[in-house]
């Protein structure tokens, strides 16, 4: 299942050169609402739903256009179906304000899995416009842009990439609908999916954002370990 959780943050995008644009006319709508029913469905089938787990996650910050990172965080994050997500910053090295970025991020992304069906890339959460057919390496893709059908600091108004195969989602690209916190402005996200323990999940979070009274800053992370865990679901 794909869900905004918060789970939060930007990679590179896509060149030019890679795409060939054809015009929106090349996909008819009866051929648009199979895809995204096959878009919605396929989520609700990923053992990432319903199977408990947690991952160790690694963020190199950059404060403006610095090379190097100022601060170097790691958390793990525990998923419990349906809707319970934690975390626990492990390690936290560098600018203090790296830290304080990552525990936003991560706060927001395990609120979210609370209002799970309300988050979900589908057709009850979000317009979709077509724009394009695209290859990414040799799996060829659907780029739609989303618009979301309110305001809502857990849904992204942006751009998704959809396997035209599996029809599996592989990157998420947007700004949040509503500003996610008091902190945190312009926040700009990516995240890219692949298959991590067996399931389809984010496996690289990137943003860019600029924080109240300390500037411009870029995250990268990135999933680095899976493990199923034997956690009691609450009742």
């Amino acid at each position: 299942m794909v869900s905004l959780t918060g789970l939060l943050l930007l990679a590179t995008l896509a060149s030019s050169s890679q795409v060939t644009p054809p015009s929106t006319a090349e996909i008819k709508s009866s051929e648009l609402d199979l895809i995204l029913h096959r878009v919605e469905d396929i989520q609700h089938q990923d053992p990432a739903q319903f199977r408990p787990y947690e991952v160790t996650r690694e963020y190199k910050v950059f404060q403006g256009y610095d090379n190097q990172p100022t601060s170097e965080v790691t958390a793990k994050i525990g998923f419990v179906p349906p809707d319970k997500k934690t975390f626990q910053i492990i390690q936290a090295r560098g600018n203090f304000a790296g830290e304080k970025i990552v525990r936003e991020l991560l706060r927001s992304e395990t609120d979210s899995v609370r209002k799970v069906h309300s988050t979900e890339v589908n057709r009850a959460n979000y317009d979709f416009v077509f724009l394009r057919r695209q290859n990414f390496g040799a799996a060829p893709e659907y780029v739609f842009a989303i618009f979301p059908k309110r305001k809502d600091k857990y849904l992204l108004r942006g751009q998704i990439w959809v396997d035209a195969g599996s029809f599996r989602i592989r990157r998420i690209e947007g700004v949040p609908a509503k500003s996610p916190s008091f902190w945190l402005k312009n926040l700009h996200v990516t995240l890219q999916f692949g298959q991590l323990g067996g399931m389809w999940v984010p496996v690289a979070f990137d943003s860019i954002a600029t924080v109240r009274f300390l500037g411009e800053y870029t995250l990268a992370g990135v999933n680095t370990a899976s493990d199923e865990v034997s956690i009691a679901v609450p009742k």
